[in-house]
């Protein structure tokens, strides 16, 4: 699909796979940029994994001036990026806009039939094309939930700059010290949040390696529970860990400044995710809480109850 130059993504030659969180550590050490973990995995969520756009990283700014230069800059490098990236690799770009665009509204993903319902019609097999497509180019991903059946397969939109430029660029100016103003912002911490579950979803590998099952099979995906009587609450899981050896890991992804200190309220919440987990499913494989958090748990009687414990180093890992 090399239809305006490589563009850093997919050809029919050669598939350019994204760095990972390892990769770009190692980039940013040989350029001295002088970034910690954070600062790099916070990169991440923006830029991705696609070295094309790390390369216009300057060693002389922080990587919150780096966004706002890149970005909020009037003749900023990744300010015509996103129209740039879509016609440069496909012929008609409009179908794949329309799909992402709709995506974008839906951090937990939608169905093939919720897809055509956002967009008005049916596209048939153009839509199939433009789904596999997207998939192949990194730019979505897809999963049939435990439960549920083929027809129910979810589609989730995951490229990283695709959902920055949705939630802080389209219809923004921007402006000096946009992103240096946005840090300190609630909005920064709402998409940080969503962000970081997709970077954990883009290092699945890592994950399995520091939970010491990289020899067994297994199957991710997230899982939801839409209750049709009111007197029931609804459930998301942020990501679930389908095991051969009959465990399902249930994740609880957080990301914060410090180490996260877990409540009554919270541990309550994550073992009610579980159990509804549990009962609307029947399955029969044990489940083993997972939180996955910036910096750790603070040790305290709630967070005994926590099976296994993983923070963003682990995402580092090779």
């Amino acid at each position: 699909m090399n239809y305006g130059g490589l563009h850093n993504r997919l050809t029919r030659q050669i598939y350019i796979e994204p760095f990972t969180l390892h990769e770009c550590e190692l980039y940013a050490e040989q350029r001295n940029l002088g970034m910690s973990r954070r600062n790099i995995l916070e990169t991440y969520m923006v830029l991705g994994g696609i070295p094309f756009y790390w390369d216009f990283l300057r060693k002389d700014l922080s990587w919150a001036q780096n966004i706002d230069h890149l970005f909020f800059r009037k003749n900023g490098e990744m300010r015509r990026e996103f129209d740039a990236l879509y016609s440069s690799l496909f012929r008609n770009p409009q179908p794949y806009l329309r799909v992402v665009t709709a995506m974008g509204t839906r951090k937990a993903g939608m169905t093939r039939s919720e897809i055509i319902n956002a967009l008005g019609e049916d596209h048939g097999g153009t839509l199939t094309r433009t789904l596999k497509d997207l998939e192949e180019c990194d730019f979505i991903r897809s999963f049939t939930s435990i439960g549920k059946v083929k027809k129910e397969t979810i589609y989730q939109l995951i490229d990283n700059f695709t959902l920055f430029y949705f939630k802080f660029m389209a219809g923004n100016t921007g402006g000096t010290d946009y992103w240096l103003q946005t840090v300190r912002k609630p909005v920064y911490s709402a998409w940080s949040g969503l962000a970081y579950e997709r970077v954990c979803l883009q290092h699945i590998r890592q994950i399995k390696k520091a939970l010491g099952i990289s020899g067994i099979i297994s199957n991710v995906c997230s899982w939801s529970y839409r209750p049709k009587d009111s007197d029931e609450t609804g459930v998301q899981i942020d990501m679930l860990i389908d095991r051969d050896d009959n465990v399902i890991n249930v994740c609880e992804i957080k990301f914060s400044q410090d180490e996260f200190e877990l409540t009554s309220d919270y541990e309550r919440n994550i073992r009610h995710k579980a159990s509804v987990f549990q009962s609307k499913t029947g399955t029969r494989k044990g489940v083993s809480v997972t939180m996955i958090t910036s910096y750790g748990l603070i040790k305290n009687q709630w967070s005994n109850g926590i099976q296994n414990q993983l923070t963003m180093d682990d995402l580092f890992t090779d």
